[in-house]
């Protein structure tokens, strides 16, 4: 992750799986409400999409252990080096290790969700556990960093910190509207968050590099850390108010459906009972 790639790779997987629940939650929330009449969703196929999202999350988390490993300047599974005797790119491995439990959460995402084996609540709390890891990690990845890159990094581990409580609370509080799109909302943020660290520390095509000591740099990226957040809240609310909508108009399309059909159906009865 030491370079503009590093931190592309798992931003993007952030921002897909931000996007996709900033969709997903909002159509199991208005489906909800409409149970009576929405035939978009149902309890089987919600449970196929978590499923899906799980083989989904199990093969990015290993793509991403298998890039950190074996890159050409990766460890290549090699821990330490006996020759020059040090540790060996433990950075890599810190990567790897992160990776290791967001496919353990996949992996518990397909077993509960494919067999009865486990209980439901398990995947909240596997993936509040694979968040905690981050940033656990993270936060012992910083030491003796530059300023600036100190201060993103310590910028990200709330985002980080924030969304691993918050699918703790998940785990008692199922269900709940608030707490999903607050999770959404702080994935979105990491990921974003995640490519702005790789624009900021590894400038893509040889553009001019951050001063790592001047504050005035510090100051501006804590206030472009909010502009993150709130336009993390903004594709919040485009996508739940684009599902708020679609679903409604389905559901009105049903409805004038089924009147015409129950007209036709008294017309036809009628006509018979004349005869």
């Amino acid at each position: 992750m030491g370079n503009f790639k590093g931190h592309a790779l798992p931003g993007s997987f952030f921002l897909l799986f931000g996007l996709w629940w900033s969709v997903k939650y909002p159509l199991k929330y208005v489906c909800r409400k409409n149970k009576n009449a929405c035939y978009l969703g149902s309890r089987a196929g919600f449970q196929r999409l978590e499923f899906i999202e799980g083989i989904v999350k199990a093969a990015f988390a290993l793509i991403g252990m298998i890039a950190e490993q074996f890159v050409p300047d990766g460890p290549h599974l090699k821990l330490y080096n006996y020759e020059e005797k040090h540790w060996d790119h433990l950075m890599n491995w810190q990567h790897a290790t992160m990776y290791l439990f967001y496919s353990v959460s996949g992996l518990v995402d397909i077993v509960a969700y494919g067999t009865n084996a486990l209980p439901v609540a398990l995947d909240r709390m596997m993936l509040s556990l694979a968040v905690f890891i981050e940033g656990f990690l993270f936060y012992y990845h910083i030491h003796g960093r530059e300023m600036l890159d100190f201060h993103v990094h310590q910028l990200l581990l709330v985002a980080i910190f924030g969304a691993a409580f918050c699918i703790f609370l998940e785990v008692f509080f199922r269900g709940s509207i608030v707490l999903e799109m607050l999770r959404t909302s702080l994935c979105i943020l990491q990921g974003s968050w995640l490519w702005q660290i790789g624009f900021v520390l590894y400038p893509p095509n040889g553009r001019l590099e951050w001063n790592q000591v001047d504050h005035n740099n510090m100051m501006f990226l804590t206030m472009c850390y909010c502009w993150h957040y709130a336009f993390a809240f903004l594709i919040l609310a485009v996508n739940y108010t684009i599902v708020s909508w679609v679903v409604r108009s389905k559901i009105k399309q049903a409805q004038s459906v089924e009147m015409g059909l129950l007209k036709t159906s008294e017309r036809d009865h009628e006509s018979e009972d004349e005869i």
